[in-house]
């Protein structure tokens, strides 16, 4: 049983993250010049309410997605964490340096996904947008898994459907706009080009079409 639990101890390096997310807190507030990325596409895109819920499944599919990483193979999962963890520091500089907000609309509590929406704009103020951090994890580890994770055709089709409605859901619930989003794959894909280079990995074996 002590063996079992000690193989995954190496889990307990996910706690970086909530280390690195402390200087998120500190920056999240108003700054002296804060921009706005607001396009056409923003003001055009609804606000729906729905989209709260594979919003707030970010949270599970990160920590779920890392645990399948570490036990399907050690060195993507280190991988991918050394990536997420450069990644929100060049979040943090960023936002530190050009820091932007977001337009909310006004939203009552007059039903229950109004509330976790609410629940959302109460504990995370609309600044720091760019990149978006929800993008950049979740876009970085749905790459991590389709490129080097081993898995059934149906699995990735849940874990690919899984990871777009979080990114696309930070604008339908107006927590981000569509250049947050382009920012945060460009910084993955720049990212993971730097790691090819500097420590290749070979690529996952087709997968299988069982389930």
């Amino acid at each position: 049983m002590r063996a079992k639990v000690a193989g995954y101890m190496p889990l307990l390096w996910l706690l970086c993250i909530p280390v690195l997310n402390v200087c998120y807190g500190l920056l999240n507030r108003e700054g002296p010049n804060v921009r706005s990325l607001m396009t056409i596409m923003d003001v055009h895109t609804p606000f729906v309410s729905y989209f709260i819920i594979p919003y707030l499944v970010w949270y599970p599919f990160m920590i779920g997605m890392f645990v399948l990483l570490f036990r399907k193979d050690a060195q993507v999962y280190y991988r991918t964490l050394v990536m997420l963890c450069v990644g929100l520091v060049v979040c943090y500089i960023t936002y530190y340096f050009f820091q932007t907000v977001v337009s909310r609309p006004v939203v009552t509590d007059d039903v229950p996904l109004h509330m976790l929406v609410n629940l959302v704009y109460n504990t995370d103020q609309p600044y720091n947008c760019f990149p978006s951090i929800h993008v950049l994890t979740t876009y970085l580890i749905w790459k991590s898994t389709v490129q080097y994770i081993t898995l059934s055709r149906k699995a990735h089709a849940v874990i690919g459907i899984v990871a777009w409605a979080i990114i696309v859901s930070t604008v339908f619930v107006k927590q981000h706009v569509v250049l947050d989003i382009v920012g945060a794959i460009v910084v993955v894909e720049m990212m993971a080009m730097a790691m090819r280079v500097l420590f290749p990995l070979r690529k996952k074996a087709p997968a299988s079409v069982s389930a």
